[in-house]
């Protein structure tokens, strides 16, 4: 390879592996690989070891039609596609390994696919093999360059390994990248401030944890770092977030859940724990959780899961939630606008299906079914 071409040759693989960090570069980076290699059109494509199906996965210099009319057709008919489960590795194979150029030239796949696209020839080497499906780079020859020859078969040869990496590695960060996006949705959902920090600080919050730094009755965000309110929160959350991995007092501490109280009254029940980045140094990933809920009796229950639970009437179901809400007799009456005699009917059937003995032990029992999502509302401040 001259220093021209081994330059060219550098310049490409760096193309190739940007492509797999950013997905917009593809289509150029195809095209310069086309390029290089001396072809006219260049596609990507798989196909399984049954032959059922067929992807192309990316593509430069061929039209929409001739794309199709492969899927539907050609590919039955093209001499190369499935010889890779024969050859070896990241060997190109051209048209002359399978049959002659004129026996090439009487086939309708090249009479009908090939030939009129404007091309002579075709090569193809393996990017991937596995025991479900062949991932392939197809080249197509224009008329005008000749025959497939051997700088190309040694160009697509030295390519091959660094498109291959390069899928895989699109493929991990394209996973990472829904990981943390659906997880952070997720963490967004849950009722309970979720935190997690580092040793420069915040690194992601959910949620209810924005909300809980925005009442900053609590905690507060100064930068990126996290400010108790009062004296006795800022000693509860440093002995929560101190990282001491070598004393097993302290680890057994942070197992604990502490209460804390905002400047407004309201408790608050605070844990944190370390997470193990054994491989990873401390201070380029997340170092600890902080969880913060609010001690409040459970205000969204599953009451349906509930009635299901306990095959509860509607109106057994209703004196239960009054209970919880509400909890005397006649408040409960006035509330739903029936008697105290029918109130303690109700109640009677719901200890007897529940097994409680006090109304006590049935908000016990129904915060058993307390959705640890955060509760939506409507724009009247109804639940949803």
């Amino acid at each position: 390879m001259t220093i021209l071409h081994a330059n060219r040759f550098s310049s490409l693989v760096g193309e190739i592996y940007d492509a797999a960090v950013d997905p917009a570069l593809r289509s150029g980076m195809l095209e310069q690989v086309s390029h290089f290699v001396g072809g006219c059109a260049v596609t990507i494509l798989s196909r399984d070891r049954a032959r059922l199906s067929i992807e192309i996965h990316e593509h430069f210099g061929s039209e929409p039609r001739f794309r199709q009319l492969y899927r539907d057709r050609y590919v039955e008919l093209d001499p190369l596609l499935d010889r890779h489960l024969t050859f070896a590795a990241e060997q190109t194979i051209g048209v002359a390994d399978i049959m002659s150029q004129a026996d090439f030239l009487a086939t309708s796949f090249y009479r009908e696919w090939v030939e009129p696209q404007g091309a002579i020839d075709l090569a193809t080497v393996a990017l991937e093999k596995s025991e479900t499906r062949t991932t392939i780079l197809q080249v197509l020859r224009h008329r005008s360059r000749g025959l497939v020859d051997e700088p190309m078969r040694e160009r697509m040869r030295l390519l091959a390994p660094h498109l291959q990496r390069s899928r895989a590695m699109g493929r991990q960060i394209r996973a990472r990248a829904h990981t943390v996006d659906d997880l952070a949705d997720v963490l967004d959902g849950l009722s309970t401030a979720i935190c997690l920090l580092d040793a420069d600080g915040v690194v992601h919050a959910n949620a209810a944890c924005r909300g809980l730094f925005a009442d900053a009755s609590l905690l507060a965000m100064v930068g990126d770092r996290i400010v108790a309110r009062n004296t006795q929160t800022d000693k509860i959350f440093r002995g929560l977030c101190e990282i001491d991995s070598g004393s097993e007092t302290r680890s057994a501490a942070r197992r604990q859940i502490e209460l804390a109280t905002s400047v407004d009254g309201q408790h608050y029940l605070l844990h944190a724990f370390p997470l193990k980045r054994d491989r990873i140094p401390s201070r380029d990933a997340a170092a600890t959780v902080l969880f913060v809920q609010k001690a409040s009796a459970a205000t969204w229950l599953a009451a349906d899961a509930i009635a299901a639970a306990f095959r509860l009437t509607p109106s057994e179901l209703r004196v239960l939630m009054a209970i919880i809400e509400i909890g005397g007799v006649p408040d409960i009456a006035a509330k739903l606008g029936i008697a105290e005699t029918t109130v303690k009917t109700h109640l009677g059937r719901l200890f007897e299906k529940t097994g409680a003995g006090r109304q006590a032990d049935l908000v016990k029992i129904a915060t058993g079914f307390a959705v640890p999502f955060a509760r939506r509302t409507n724009g009247s401040g109804e639940a949803v």
